[in-house]
């Protein structure tokens, strides 16, 4: 396990760590549909810190929502290297939050950190975050067990877990499903996300505090055929948060599941095994959720006052409406 911490302007490497209240809080239950959002007059574009060419428009996160709650709130990400997790780093960070990033992807996390740096130097608070990217394997127990240790001093607090690590592999059906890939999905889904939560959860108890988001899937609510083994992670994942909340219903201590359906990422082609073309086709003729999406839907739900508690949040694409129900228009 190594770490890199960002601060507003500098860039260090940390040496490699040895891996050896009483409120009942409200729940939500909100089905949203994403659309588009039109904020390019209030957007911000990155640069680059390799190409020095456009990466990614990101909106102002005032155009979205006032984020002061979040001001200097701890929050760590799981998966951050790309995709949604990378997303949900870079608006936390514009809305003046301490980032860690972890990942197994070593230096796709680093340059995830780097753009939390600058989404936080151009943030509406203005403020002088810090960022550590941490390269973790969720499937290893004893890198879990050692993370709280290896955190620097300014994260020993941390106020939100966004356990957003997850992946598919393969398409295979029940009878021809690789026994590795079945170990690998519910050791990382599953047993890592788990494993993390009840790190935290002690955490949490201690300081009477903090905010628990799982990602969760459209695939936790309802199966679809290849996917099984991933269906059945999602639906553990449903199962576990729900127990969570009620487990916690005593404490201010809030737990939330976003459950997203189509969503274009990496994911995808991790799932086909690196067949882009495969993975194309699957949004072929819609308009799918981006990484960004989802993102806003977390930090809003972070963003809620303390005595609010978002339980669920299911979130799809316009022209989606369950697994199979989806209306390709030619987009």
């Amino acid at each position: 396990m190594s770490f890199t911490v960002l601060t507003r302007s500098v860039v260090r490497i940390v040496p490699q760590v040895q891996a050896s209240a009483r409120h009942l809080v409200a729940s939500g239950r909100i089905q949203a549909q994403a659309q588009a959002r039109a904020f390019a007059s209030a957007s911000v574009q990155l640069q680059s810190p390799s190409s020095g060419g456009p990466d990614r428009i990101f909106p102002s996160m005032t155009s979205v929502f006032p984020t002061q709650r979040l001001h200097n709130k701890t929050v760590l990400v799981t998966g951050a290297s790309g995709g949604i997790g990378k997303a949900t780093a870079i608006l936390f960070a514009r809305a003046g939050c301490n980032v860690v990033l972890t990942a197994r992807r070593a230096d796709e996390l680093s340059k995830a950190a780097t753009e939390c740096s600058l989404a936080n130097q151009q943030g509406a608070t203005g403020a002088g975050g810090n960022f550590a990217a941490i390269t973790l394997d969720m499937k290893d127990r004893s890198q879990l067990d050692n993370l709280v240790s290896s955190l620097p001093d300014w994260a020993k607090n941390v106020d939100i877990l966004v356990n957003n690590a997850g992946l598919v592999l393969g398409t295979d059906k029940v009878g021809d499903i690789s026994p590795d890939e079945i170990d690998i999905m519910i050791d990382t889904n599953v047993k890592g996300l788990i494993h993390l939560t009840q790190i935290f959860v002690r955490e949490f108890k201690k300081r009477n505090a903090g905010h628990i988001i799982n990602l969760g899937s459209i695939a936790g609510r309802e199966g679809y055929p290849g996917g099984s083994i991933y269906c059945a992670t999602k639906f553990a994942v449903n199962a576990f948060t729900s127990a969570l909340l009620k487990e916690l219903v005593d404490t201010p201590i809030r737990v939330t599941e976003i459950q997203p359906g189509m969503v274009e990422t990496s994911f995808s082609v991790t799932r086909f095994r690196g067949d882009k073309g495969a993975a194309d086709k699957v949004y072929q003729g819609l308009q799918p959720l981006s990484g960004e999406d989802i993102a806003e839907e977390i930090v809003w739900a972070a963003n809620r006052p303390p005595h609010v508690n978002i339980a669920e949040t299911l979130v799809f694409p316009v022209n989606q409406a369950s697994p199979y129900h989806a209306f390709r228009g030619g987009n």
